[in-house]
């Protein structure tokens, strides 16, 4: 019978800004184990600005700033966690099957160097964004003010990468996942992962309690969010690179300094999707994508930029 584990967020259970084959496992559990994973996010210039405001600041936040952490990139990740018997070459099925919201608010900011338009808006500026949690809305503070509906998801998901990568940046998504910043991916989605490592060693935060398409500025909604995960290892599906669905949608992903390039891979990949699953040709599919598939830009912003394919339910299977 599956079971279900908790892991709260510590300075124990967190590592900020690194994917590395090397960490060690949080939690070990068994195929079919629902996980669920407190996740936080805040850095210490943006606690200030919110502590000056009288916004309440979580005390695994303070805890987890007070232990200095080393730091390579922006994220702070719950785990890893590791699933018995994965190894590499397996496929990794990870069911989102509820978020929680895990504050009262969050943050949306740009700064100098960074976003989708650095040389339009050279300096800092930083959204304390009030979020009601009965309603699910959060208050943007621009203009008149502006409520927003929540949409939260988890804009790193990744397992650990290859052993030979070392450590890496969270801030890049790679064939790992890891900050795939793509909103499609919520409540009620399952996110599937190519094993590189003995245990797939999840990992999972950046909470995002709503964003657009693009992520133009650099953040969404950032905010802690508690995840319930439910991890399957899948033996008999061998994957290269991310994949998803939804109820009522199968995704496909691709990531490269250059869009035109991730365009390309997302294509690719819905091609090879569509392929694998049917009688079709790669040719017949490739026009299939281009009569059918919807292509989306998932962000602009992390360095290797995202688009993502969409294929609705349905349509073909």
């Amino acid at each position: 019978m599956a079971a279900t584990h908790h892991v709260a967020a510590t300075p124990e259970t967190i590592h900020w800004g690194t994917f590395d084959a090397s960490f060690k496992p949080v939690l070990e559990v068994e195929s079919g184990d629902l996980v669920v994973m407190q996740c936080i996010s805040g850095p210490p210039d943006v606690l200030a600005e919110a502590k000056e405001l009288g916004l309440d600041i979580r005390p695994e936040l303070v805890a987890y700033h007070a232990s200095k952490p080393p730091r390579l990139g922006p994220h702070m990740l719950t785990g890893p966690v590791a699933v018995k018997g994965a190894m590499p070459g397996d496929t990794l099925r990870v069911d989102i099957e509820k978020i929680d919201l895990g504050a009262e608010w969050g943050y949306c900011g740009f700064r100098p160097l960074g976003g989708t338009l650095p040389e339009d808006f050279p300096y800092r500026k930083m959204l304390h964004i009030l979020v009601d949690h009965e309603k699910r809305t959060g208050h943007v503070p621009i203009g008149p003010g502006i409520t927003l509906p929540l949409a939260p998801f988890f804009g790193v998901m990744g397992v650990a990468p290859p052993a030979e990568w070392g450590g890496i940046s969270t801030k890049e998504p790679r064939a790992h996942g890891g900050n795939l910043d793509n909103k499609e991916i919520g409540e009620g989605a399952t996110l599937f992962l190519p094993v590189h490592v003995p245990g797939a060693n999840f990992s999972a935060g950046d909470g995002h309690g709503v964003q657009g398409d693009g992520e133009v500025c650099i953040n969404a909604l950032e905010m802690c969010l508690t995840g319930h995960f439910r991890f399957t290892l899948l033996k008999d599906e061998k994957l290269a690179y991310p994949r998803a669905e939804t109820p009522t949608h199968f995704i496909t992903m691709g990531m490269h300094e250059d869009l035109d390039e991730a365009m390309k891979k997302s294509l690719r990949e819905m091609i090879g999707f569509i392929t694998s699953r049917t009688n079709l040709s790669p040719a017949d599919a490739y026009q299939f994508c281009s009569l059918a598939v919807d292509f989306h830009v998932t962000q602009t912003v992390n360095g290797e930029k995202g688009v993502h394919g969409l294929l609705k339910k349905g349509l073909l299977f």
